[in-house]
């Protein structure tokens, strides 16, 4: 099977929009929407003492080909085995006495806005011209 890629124009936008990011101009801007995606967690996490929702944090790495913002909550539990507060929370566990406590799905209404606003600035930034 053959495949074909056909194109029209160049790529320089694409191509400055890249080395942009490499050169680590876009890391204002992307420190700023984490920082927005930790508050609309922390808005979102259902609050019993706090502490959970008190607990987001964000993580940017610079690689060579790529920019990762990573989204954490720091509040674990005592036992390596189980995840963080934040993820039971999410996606529900087990209780000590058999019981189950049903998962309530709060990150991903929350965290939804902050990619869509990343998306339209990556768009915009590309097709700008």
């Amino acid at each position: 099977m053959k495949i074909v890629f056909k194109h029209k124009g160049d790529l320089r936008a694409t191509e400055w929009f890249l080395k942009r990011i490499a050169r680590g101009s876009w890391r204002k801007r992307v420190e700023a929407l984490a920082q927005k995606g930790v508050d609309a967690l922390r808005e979102a996490t259902p609050k019993d003492t706090g502490l959970t929702a008190d607990s987001w944090r964000y993580a940017i790495e610079q690689g060579t080909d790529a920019l990762h913002v990573y989204w954490i909550n720091d509040n674990n539990t005592s036992n390596p085995y189980i995840p963080c507060i934040a993820l039971l929370i999410q996606y529900g566990h087990g209780t000590g006495t058999g019981g189950y406590v049903e998962g309530r799905d709060y990150i991903n209404p929350a965290i939804r806005p902050i990619f869509d606003e990343i998306e339209r600035d990556i768009w915009e930034e590309v097709t700008k011209g």
